[in-house]
């Protein structure tokens, strides 16, 4: 069995019961049984589907929302408020995209070209998203008219559980959608390597993304991944820089830092460096760590002891580096749960590690720069590109700007979050885009039929 653990309070709030291959060959046997008849379904129908489902999760978002607050840590405001609406709005988005003529046949010269499901899909999705990111592949998958096998992490399970009520309400059949539980290094990689299954979907870190790839080329399988990221948040030199530098903290420590896209680089310009430093200091200090049940919480733990060790790792390491550590500190806040005190380090060089590393937790760098060129270069230098923003008192200046950074999202002078709009990465943030009918494109094929 697999425990799950409450992160704030360390206790075990359940259980499920851990998977084997045997148990994925039977999941995927079934959803290749499955598969030509949920194919031959009519996409109207299964928009209709995925209206349901969005229907459902709306209908369910306070016991959604209590437990992922319960089992992974996110405070219960943020979770009512982003972890439970953002999947509504990719489960409508993907229903909007099939009912704007998706799949409708395009004609080339003498060729008719058409779109069809993939096959069997091996949906592999984490933690800290845990519902946002199962319904960002699962939908979609489904919606295409595939076959799915889910396995969700290990350390947010029940959830999981929760989706497939949903699902099973909306009229999924049997076998359309398998669940399995466990470890990555069992289940997870049985379900990329297994020969019948067609296509991967992954969401994680960019070394077990790596995994995933190399086990998936042995049987040449599509694989979507979305990895890590470092994003940059560029605040240009005619910004309000107050307003620009309170956002970013908040998009920086959402969800207790522990976001892929968070905006995790704070870049200034170097001349006004001490300033945002200052107003960076005061906006993270109200993330005082809690109960993330309490509606008044906005810093919850870690996930677990495990990433809080690795999190205050990375503190120690910047100042070892000789960041200024302006806010925070490795010390525990709190005397109980997984908790990591809001950390803002100033004057970080590029080439540190806590500039170049994803942390996933509550920590700012702020990084000086010359220039907007200069700014573009730094906010280009990691391994990753995700997510990331730019602040201007232009509008046309700050496209420009993000025209030029190589990031899969980029997010204007605070722009709202959307749910139908692409996203994914570049570099080794991954390949292949989640959410609306960009998202679809990943669990498709395209056939020519010349005529």
């Amino acid at each position: 069995m697999i425990e799950v653990v409450n992160p704030a309070t360390e206790e075990v709030v359940g259980t499920v019961r851990a998977g084997t291959p045997g148990d994925v060959d039977t999941a995927v046997t079934r959803a290749a049984a499955a598969f030509p008849a949920w194919a031959e379904t009519p996409a109207e129908e299964r928009a209709r589907l995925a209206r349901r489902i969005a229907e459902g999760l709306a209908a369910r978002t306070g016991e959604l929302a209590a437990t992922m607050t319960t089992e992974m840590g996110t405070p219960i405001t943020f979770a009512t408020k982003v972890q439970v609406p953002n999947p509504v709005g990719i489960a409508n988005g993907v229903a909007d995209a099939l009912e704007a003529g998706y799949f409708a046949d395009v004609e080339i010269g003498n060729s008719l070209v058409l779109r069809e499901p993939i096959g069997v899909v091996g949906a592999i999705t984490p933690w800290n998203f845990p519902l946002q990111q199962m319904v960002a592949k699962v939908v979609p998958a489904l919606a295409a008219g595939n076959t799915v096998v889910l396995k969700p992490s290990e350390l947010a399970p029940l959830t999981a559980g929760l989706l497939a009520e949903v699902l099973t309400a909306a009229g999924v059949p049997h076998g359309v959608f398998e669940l399995v539980h466990g470890a990555g290094p069992v289940v997870g990689e049985a379900l990329v390597a297994h020969p019948r299954v067609d296509a991967v979907s992954f969401t994680g870190s960019t070394r077990a993304g790596r995994r995933v790839s190399a086990l998936a080329a042995e049987t040449v399988k599509r694989v979507a991944l979305e990895l890590g990221g470092k994003s940059a948040n560029v605040v240009l030199d005619d910004a309000d820089l107050a307003r620009a530098v309170k956002i970013g903290v908040a998009n920086a420590f959402m969800n207790n830092g522990q976001a892929c896209s968070a905006w995790t680089r704070l870049l200034v310009p170097a001349d006004r460096h001490d300033e945002a430093l200052e107003i960076a200091v005061a906006a993270a200090a109200k993330y005082v760590p809690g109960d993330p049940a309490d509606p008044s919480t906005r810093l919850g733990p870690a996930v677990s002891a495990a990433q809080r060790d690795r999190v205050v790792g990375y503190v120690r390491r910047g100042v070892e580096e000789g960041a200024v550590l302006a806010l925070g500190g490795p010390d525990a806040p709190t005397e109980r749960g997984f908790h990591v005190a809001p950390t803002v380090f100033g004057n970080v060089r590029p080439d540190m590690a806590i500039a170049q590393e994803e942390i996933f937790g509550p920590v700012l760098s702020v990084l000086p720069y010359t220039d907007q060129d200069d700014a573009v270069r730094i906010a280009n230098s990691t391994i990753y590109g995700l997510g990331g923003a730019v602040f201007s008192a232009d509008p046309e200046r700050a496209l420009a700007v993000a025209r030029r950074l190589r990031t899969g999202q980029v997010d204007i002078n605070g722009a709202a979050f959307n749910t139908s709009a692409p996203f994914g990465g570049y570099r080794q943030s991954g390949n292949g885009r989640e959410f609306g009918r960009f998202g679809l494109d990943e669990f498709t094929e395209v056939k020519s039929v010349q005529r």
